[in-house]
């Protein structure tokens, strides 16, 4: 195997520094005038004609927070120009909280998501840690708004989506929404040092327990969709299985990020050799090799299939390159806290992928979606939308796997 790809070695840190580099750096050009996060074509030129959206924004905030921390030259603008767009043209002075995008006509987006909101938590965690201007008043902002509309501490889970004047919320819950508010909770509590750090922690292991639960019912297949009173809906969207938020059947790449952001939680909390952590740690162990097991390789070619059905056949057999940054994440995270060469396998098979198939080395960036095959293909994810799971790939790795990321870096 190629030292490029395995963790450790000289020429592995190289490669990812040089990744990360050329990530940063792809970059550049999404703010818009008003600070909105234009979505980036096929070689980082701005795509003016969509939508400037609340996620994707958000996620660039995020990233040259980390830019700025790693020292990468403009990133400090560039994060201060997304904060712009988050506290500017894409908040709701009106109805609270965030329009999830402004129309190029600029027209908003209608309804207010939880998946966007878990991310201006992020997002306003980061900036803060990359000690930007304006950051502690955007996070109490955020966190306000979230515990209001989202939050439910009855449930210890969160609502999915209002009206865009949050007055009615949508009856559908979900997962994806929930797994990024533990990714937000628990940022939130490597970041305050007040009553609030605890609380969000325990915040974040009441969705873990519920998802364990769930995914223990499925053969550790976790369900995505569910209804108002959180019953699973496993037949959802089995008409338009590769819809790019709310897909049919299981996501293995969920499955993986789950596991993760199961251990970030269980070493922040109890530590990885308590015998607490390890027993959350075990389950974590369950979520990625169930994951992996079926959708790496399932079809003859390399890459992690979109989703599978609930006995782990394929359904849509594409290969997002979000899945495999997550790989790579929790591969790298798990080799770090179990000492298992398995992992440390596995993170070498998933970087020597990167490189050979998904890493754009002629435009930058990586491609987002290939099909069974390893060819490029947009049905879901044309363009190259932003860098978040990209650049994360590259660092998480080297990251103390039970600190957020942003908390890790504001450290070294």
């Amino acid at each position: 195997m190629d030292k490029r790809y395995i963790l450790d070695t000289d020429e592995n840190k190289a490669f990812l520094k040089e990744q990360s580099d050329s990530l940063l750096q792809f970059g550049h050009l999404f703010p818009s005038p008003g600070g909105g996060s234009y979505y980036l074509g096929d070689d980082g030129t701005p795509w003016t004609d969509r939508p400037r959206e609340l996620w994707i924004t958000c996620r660039m905030a995020h990233v040259y927070s980390l830019g700025t921390m790693l020292g990468h030259k403009g990133s400090e603008e560039l994060a201060g120009a997304a904060l712009k767009g988050i506290t500017g043209e894409l908040q709701d002075d009106a109805h609270g909280g965030w329009y999830s995008g402004i129309g190029a006509d600029r027209s908003i987006l209608p309804g207010k998501a939880c998946y966007a909101h878990a991310f201006v938590i992020l997002a306003a965690t980061s900036l803060k840690l990359a000690g930007i201007s304006g950051a502690d008043v955007l996070l109490d902002r955020a966190l306000d708004t979230y515990d209001k509309y989202f939050w439910n501490e009855e449930e210890g889970l969160s609502a999915d989506t209002w009206d865009t004047e949050f007055r009615e919320c949508d009856p559908y819950r979900g997962l994806n929404a929930n797994m990024h508010t533990v990714e937000a909770f628990l940022a939130v509590a490597d970041t305050l040092t007040d009553d609030r750090s605890v609380i969000y922690r325990k915040r974040a292991g009441r969705i873990i327990d519920r998802v364990l639960i769930w995914a223990g019912d499925n053969d550790h297949r976790i369900p995505e969709h569910y209804t108002s009173d959180w019953k699973p809906d496993l037949d959802m969207n089995k008409d338009k299985p590769d819809d790019p938020f709310k897909p049919y059947g299981a996501t293995p790449g969920h499955g993986i990020e789950w596991a993760r952001l199961i251990v970030q939680w269980a070493v922040s909390t109890y530590g990885s050799g308590s015998e607490e952590g390890r027993r959350y740690i075990t389950e974590a162990e369950k979520l990625y090799k169930r994951a992996v097991a079926d959708a790496w390789d399932a079809d003859g070619a390399p890459g992690i299939v979109y989703t599978t059905d609930w006995n782990g056949r394929p359904v849509v057999r594409d290969r997002m390159h979000w899945t495999l940054a997550e790989a790579i994440n929790s591969s790298a995270v798990l080799y770090r806290v179990t000492g298992d060469d398995g992992y440390l396998n596995d993170c070498s098979l998933f970087l020597k992928y990167l490189d050979e198939y998904v890493i754009d080395h002629k435009n930058g960036s990586w491609f987002h979606q290939l099909d069974e095959n390893n060819h490029l293909k947009g049905t879901v994810w044309p363009g190259k939308s932003d860098l978040y799971h990209a650049l994360q790939a590259m660092l998480i790795p080297y990251a103390q796997a039970g600190s957020s990321i942003a908390t890790s870096l504001s450290k070294q």
